[in-house]
């Protein structure tokens, strides 16, 4: 279970972690450690469900490339303090879906220890896109924006990116989680596949659950 902080001492009343039901496809790579286990797993899943008539050094091929892709992946979560990275494993009409999921966590931010409702009216005025939301008892916010393409960061296509910026209960340091849905859908972030992912994301958070055990 993806563990909400490993530096501060833990009261009774503060959650120990979270839970989070991805979509079905989905698999979840954890960030702290069991990095290379998990991703070992999802590379010998995926190689297992090829077909047994491609010649062997193409799946190996194959097996190298998204091993790549899930290091590469999981890399830039961690630089982002990320605790859990989830990614679409499964293809759907012969496509991985271009999205992920990442958890992440911030000991300290714009007010970090100011009331957490200072801190969501700050958050609230300071985008556009955003919108307070309440998620199994924390009041956070939910902010939607559009990341432009970035080619000398090899960023090739904009992106659609959803936060869900939620305070950490009974926190005596005033921790921070940031749950954050990124996709470039079809090449269009406000196209209606785009709409249609963001609203999965959207659903999935209905089922972000404080765990205390």
């Amino acid at each position: 279970m993806p563990e909400v902080s490993d530096d501060v001492s833990t009261p009774a009343t503060m959650p120990l972690g979270y839970r989070l039901v991805p979509p079905p496809g989905w698999d979840m790579i954890p960030l702290r450690e069991g990095t290379d286990e998990a991703v070992k797993r999802i590379v010998d899943r995926g190689v297992a469900q090829l077909s047994e008539d491609i010649p062997r050094d193409d799946v190996i091929k194959a097996r190298l490339e998204l091993m790549k892709r899930l290091n590469k992946a999981a890399q830039q979560a961690r630089k982002a303090d990320g605790l859990t990275l989830y990614l679409p494993v499964e293809r759907i009409h012969g496509t991985l879906i271009p999205a992920s999921i990442v958890v992440s966590e911030a000991l300290t931010g714009p007010g970090a220890r100011t009331g957490s409702g200072q801190v969501v009216a700050h958050l609230l005025a300071d985008g556009a896109g955003s919108e307070p939301v309440s998620i199994d008892g924390a009041d956070g916010v939910r902010g939607d924006k559009t990341v432009a393409a970035d080619p000398e960061r090899e960023v090739e296509y904009a992106s659609r990116r959803i936060d869900y910026v939620l305070p950490v209960p009974k926190s005596p340091v005033a921790q921070w989680v940031t749950i954050c849905f990124s996709t470039i859908a079809d090449g269009d972030p406000h196209s209606e596949f785009a709409e249609v992912l963001v609203e999965l994301f959207d659903a999935v958070m209905t089922t972000f659950r404080w765990s205390y055990s």
